[in-house]
């Protein structure tokens, strides 16, 4: 349950302070050896898990499981930015995540920060691929610039983790490839779908799901929610 002192929002920033403190404690000398122990890497799984058990606890509706939830996905970004804290050589805290955040937040809403006009949902979408674009383009010229060797490729597919889940992984390479050309189908797609087989069958599903506007990723879950449901 949601403590009553909760529950319609309280001081907002008084009980983020308090986590930071907290936080801070755990890893501190005298804290958790735990928590003192972890490292970037060693929180990647339950970033992950905490990633996955949000999403569920979304999906069912339920507002104290969600909170909840949502409450342990802060816990990890919280976790991360006091690791960067104890960085030797080039330490980051919550504020250098934040600060981050919102200067990225103003830069792709130049519709609300600026002077462009995008007045509905697509106009916004639209106007966020460019800005998108734009940023990838310069993070590669970033990269060129200070790297030897050949240019690193720049194109709709950068930025999608190569770790992510090979389902909604193959719903954001179409959507990204779809977008790429125009809103039509991509070619690269319709090509690996004609050359057939099991794998091209499912591509071919996730691409018309896609296209019609489903997400195959919750499609799936919530069939799998009734499977387990009706298996008891």
């Amino acid at each position: 349950m949601i403590p009553a002192d909760r529950e319609s929002g309280g001081d907002s920033g008084t009980a983020l302070l308090e986590l930071l403190a907290v936080m801070d404690r755990l890893r501190s000398p005298g804290g958790c050896p735990w928590d003192a122990a972890q490292t970037h890497t060693s929180l990647v799984p339950y970033l992950l898990e905490e990633a996955h058990e949000a999403a569920e606890a979304i999906e069912s509706g339920a507002r104290d499981h969600m909170i909840e939830e949502l409450g342990d996905v802060l816990l990890q970004v919280v976790f991360h930015a006091r690791i960067g804290q104890d960085d030797p050589d080039a330490p980051f805290d919550i504020n250098d995540i934040a600060a981050l955040l919102v200067a990225k937040l103003r830069r792709r809403h130049p519709h609300v920060f600026g002077t462009v006009e995008a007045a509905t949902p697509d106009a916004v979408a639209a106007n966020w691929e460019l800005i998108k674009a734009q940023e990838r383009a310069a993070k590669s010229s970033a990269t060129d610039a200070s790297a030897p060797g050949p240019a690193a490729r720049s194109g709709p597919l950068d930025g999608i983790p190569a770790g992510m889940p090979s389902l909604p992984r193959a719903a954001k390479v179409i959507s990204r490839l779809d977008r790429a050309a125009g809103g039509a189908p991509s070619s690269a797609v319709a090509a690996t779908i004609a050359a057939g087989g099991t794998g091209a069958e499912l591509l071919a599903l996730i691409a018309r799901m896609v296209r019609e506007g489903d997400d195959p990723d919750a499609a799936l879950r919530a069939a799998l929610r009734d499977v387990t449901n009706a298996a008891g």
